[in-house]
């Protein structure tokens, strides 16, 4: 018999996207010591009521603006042998939590990982050019992070050991990202492992917009470089960003090259690549920290910009 689950995933959409997200989580199957909580991260409530099924309920977690402060919101009532790790805008196949525990994990795995795949938004007839690019580039895929020297889980699709989890203190609360590869680096840290679960599947749309792409590798890249402060060797120096603007004019280029060969593929990838690798590396400079309602964050906040202004300056010259 499998141990209990508890399913936390935050939210900060529209009232629209919480009705298609309760659709999506009503229809995982659940025993009867399962649960489903919905962290409500928006300054202001999305969320004014809790769906009727008993398996779910709503908590806010308007403090700090951070996925990871809104997971730890989640997990503070969570009661489960194991807490599934979801985000909002993936779709999980119903068995989800069965593909993860029918095989009994060994007794020290910490975390489990499944599988998140890039798929095309159902109900277009054309795919969107960031869409193809996520797609083709499988940027959402966890082989990307756990091939690494150090691998980790992304909180898009995982399940991490209660205990484990309230062992090594939650996620870092106060970033905006990276911080799930914290916690299984502190997780293995404290003697954890992890086993992988390719059949634990969830479909990821990614974004649309050629702006809103480069603005989460931008992001991502804001939580690389403060997990490089962390550990050391994570993502190496920061690259000069008069070689990226070269990288950038390079790979129009190359696009253009193949695009006339007719590889349509090719030349979104050598068009985009340099424009992804740019706004990750512009991120390295912008400071990691949440929006938070705590006293003398505005002031905290507004020196780490400065540093941070300083430092991309002296890039610039």
């Amino acid at each position: 018999m499998r141990g209990s689950v508890d399913v936390i995933v935050p939210f900060r959409g529209s009232v629209a996207a919480y009705e298609q997200l309760v659709l999506r989580l009503g229809a995982l199957e659940l025993d009867a010591h399962d649960s489903v909580t919905i962290v409500d991260n928006r300054r202001r409530p999305a969320v004014t009521a809790a769906p009727t099924s008993g398996f779910f309920r709503v908590v806010r977690a308007y403090e700090r603006q951070s996925s990871y402060y809104a997971r730890n919101r989640g997990a503070q009532g969570a009661r489960g042998t194991w807490l599934l790790f979801l985000d909002a805008d993936v779709h999980p196949v119903p068995d989800l939590i069965d593909r993860y525990l029918s095989i009994q994990p060994a007794n020290r795995a910490g975390f489990l990982v499944g599988s998140v795949l890039d798929v095309r938004a159902l109900g277009r007839k054309r795919e969107s050019f960031a869409s193809r690019y996520s797609r083709l580039r499988r940027l959402i895929d966890q082989a990307n992070t756990l091939q690494m020297g150090r691998p980790y889980a992304k909180t898009a699709n995982c399940v991490v050991r209660r205990v484990a989890f309230e062992e090594v203190g939650g996620f870092a609360g106060g970033v905006r990202s990276g911080g799930d590869a914290d916690l299984c680096f502190r997780l293995q840290s404290a003697g954890w492992s992890f086993e992988l679960r390719s059949d634990a599947v969830v479909e990821h749309r990614s974004r649309r917009r050629i702006g809103a792409l480069l603005a989460q590798r931008c992001r991502h890249g804001s939580g690389a470089d403060w997990l490089e402060q962390r550990y050391p060797g994570f993502v190496g120096a920061r690259r000069g960003l008069v070689g990226l603007v070269r990288n950038i004019v390079g790979g129009g280029i190359r696009s253009a090259f193949a695009y006339c060969r007719g590889d349509v593929d090719g030349a979104i990838v050598r068009l985009v690549d340099p424009l992804s690798n740019a706004a990750f590396e512009v991120g390295r400079r912008i400071p990691n920290l949440a929006w938070s309602d705590a006293p003398g964050w505005p002031l905290a906040c507004s020196r780490r910009w400065r540093v941070a202004l300083r430092q991309a300056s002296g890039v610039l010259k």
